[in-house]
C-alpha cells in the first residue's frame, strides 16, 4: 500500500503542489456540485481525493472512477482550497497498465502517435474534407474568396484541428474560417500531424503528450509561425 504524502511536502510558496492530503481537502462538496458526472457509478471528486490522501492509490487505479472523469477542470475552479483534482485523476490514470486503458482512449492514442490523428485518416482524405468544407463556405454571400490555408509558411496563426471536426462536426470548422476570412487573418493548418486532441493527456501518458505537443512546435518552427490556436 502506498504511504500517504506528508502535508509538509505539499506546499510551495504557501500554495498546494500535490494536494492529496485530507488536511488540504475539506470535503466541502463544491467540486461534486460542479462535476458534470458526479454520481455516475458512485463517482465523487471528494472520494478520489480522500482515497489518494489515505494512500489507497491502487484502489483508484483499478477502479472505473478515474475514467468517468471528463477532465473538464470545473472541480478545480470551484475548490476553495485549490486542490488540483484533475491533476490527481491524470496521475492515477498514468499508473494503470497501458494495456488496461479503456479501449477508445488506448486505440486513439496509438493511432494518433502512428498516423498523426486518431482517425487514421489519410492525408488525401483530410485535404479533400477541408476543401469540401471551404467550398460550402464559398457558396455563402461575402465568403466567395475564402481559401483553405494549408502548410502556409510565414502565416501568423497555426490552428490545430480536433478529430471530430473532420468526422462528425465539420460545420464547426466554418466558424473559425469565417472569422479568419472576415478579419483578413493570415492562418494555416498543417497537412501532417494535425490532431489537436492531446490523447496523451487524457490517458495519463506524459511521454505521448510531449511527443504530440512537440510535433506542433516543430510545425510552427518549420512554417515560421509565432501564434498557435489550439481549439481543443
Amino acid at each position: 500500500m502506498t504511504t500517504p504524502i506528508d502535508v509538509a511536502t505539499l506546499r510551495s510558496n504557501d500554495r498546494p503542489r500535490w494536494p492529496f492530503s485530507q488536511d488540504v481537502c475539506m470535503t466541502c462538496g463544491m467540486c461534486a456540485c460542479t462535476c458534470p458526472v458526479s454520481g455516475v457509478d458512485g463517482f465523487d471528486p471528494r472520494k478520489v481525493v480522500r482515497l489518494a490522501a489515505m494512500g489507497l492509490e491502487q484502489e483508484l487505479v483499478e477502479s472505473r472512477w478515474p475514467w468517468i472523469c471528463t477532465m473538464c477542470g470545473k472541480c478545480e475552479q470551484a475548490c476553495p482550497m485549490e486542490v488540483r483534482i484533475a491533476d490527481v485523476v491524470r496521475r492515477i490514470r498514468s499508473l494503470r497498465d497501458r494495456a488496461q486503458v479503456p479501449g477508445i482512449l488506448h486505440k486513439g492514442l496509438q493511432a494518433a502517435l502512428e498516423t498523426g490523428n486518431n482517425l487514421r485518416l489519410p492525408k488525401d482524405d483530410f485535404l479533400f474534407i477541408l476543401e469540401d468544407v471551404a467550398g460550402e463556405i464559398r457558396e455563402e454571400p461575402g465568403f466567395e474568396g475564402l481559401q483553405v490555408q494549408v502548410d502556409k509558411k510565414g502565416a501568423r496563426v497555426l490552428t490545430t484541428i480536433h478529430n471530430k471536426l473532420v468526422n462528425t462536426h465539420t460545420e464547426d470548422l466554418k466558424h473559425w474560417w469565417k472569422i479568419f476570412h472576415a478579419a483578413g487573418e493570415s492562418w494555416t493548418v498543417s497537412s501532417e500531424n494535425w490532431e489537436g486532441t492531446s490523447w496523451g493527456y487524457f490517458t495519463g501518458d506524459d511521454d505521448a503528450m510531449k511527443a504530440m505537443a512537440g510535433r506542433i512546435l516543430s510545425q510552427m518552427e518549420a512554417l515560421e509561425i509565432d501564434t498557435l490556436l489550439w481549439p481543443e
